[in-house]
């Protein structure tokens, strides 16, 4: 059983794909802060709404007890970080779009060389040029 896993782990299809997956998160880290350090704030300097990452709608307020500590803590729909997700989303699986079809385009353009016809297809191809006549 040992050896059967080991023959299993070590194709090159598990691998690639292990492979793909760290690259893939490291690529989401790297669009995540794009995306959160750069482009949400310019948005939220658009809509005058300061980092909108942070923009919310609190439901209700925290609760302050008189030594200081919060008894009850905010309730707030984080909406701004929802909207940065999707950007996130939208981002990755645009890129993730153009590497497929950049795969896909380079397969056809192997598969696209063309087989040279054998022996006897030129031959029948000859008889039926003549019979055409």
């Amino acid at each position: 059983m040992l050896k059967e896993f080991k023959e299993f782990a070590m194709k090159g299809g598990l691998i690639d794909i292990a492979v793909g997956l760290v690259m893939a998160t490291a690529f989401g880290l790297i669009v995540s802060s794009f995306v959160d350090g750069m482009f949400m704030p310019l948005v939220g300097k658009i809509f005058q709404l300061g980092d909108f990452a942070q923009a919310k709608v609190v439901l209700s307020e925290a609760v302050v007890g008189a030594d200081g500590k919060v008894t009850t803590p905010e309730s707030a729909i984080l909406y701004g970080k929802f909207i940065s997700s999707i950007i996130n989303f939208i981002i990755v699986a645009f890129v993730m779009f153009l590497i497929v079809k950049g795969v896909n385009a380079a397969k056809k353009e192997e598969a696209a060389a063309p087989v040279p016809p054998t022996a006897t297809e030129s031959l029948l191809g000859e008889i039926r040029d003549l019979l055409k006549r």
